[in-house]
């Protein structure tokens, strides 16, 4: 048996491609916004007072390339550790980690470069009795 013939304008193929397309499109939108929350979890080292944003004394060596890897890294930690976070116990947990790493990075890093000579120790200094 035959198809009846059809006297009307041709289907449009792209009513098909539409009815597909747009709810695609609102899949990714949705992924896009969950993941910018995400990324947005955390402030980045520029909104945190301990991390250095110039090298000590001008100077950029290992030291200091160091240093900077050690805050990726711990920008790093802190954003797996909170998207792994169930409860708020678990955040603040991550968030202490964290501000521990940037005390110890930053104090090594100031450390090292007083043994290199770039920074003065400070200190105070009593004369007399």
């Amino acid at each position: 048996m035959r198809e009846p013939l059809r006297l009307g304008p041709p289907a449009n193929p792209w009513k098909k491609r539409a009815t597909i397309a747009i709810p695609l499109l609102f899949v990714a939108l949705a992924a896009a916004l969950f993941l910018s929350r995400e990324a947005a979890a955390h402030p980045g080292h520029r909104a945190h007072v301990a991390v250095l944003d110039a090298p000590i004394a001008g100077v950029r060596n290992n030291l200091w390339f160091d240093y900077r890897s050690d805050i990726e890294e711990a920008e790093n930690e802190l954003r797996k550790d909170l998207r792994r976070a169930k409860s708020d116990q678990d955040e603040r947990e991550a968030w202490a980690e964290y501000n521990r790493e940037l005390r110890d990075a930053r104090s090594d890093y100031r450390k090292e470069m007083v043994e290199k000579g770039y920074l003065q120790r400070r200190g105070v200094v009593t004369v007399g009795g």
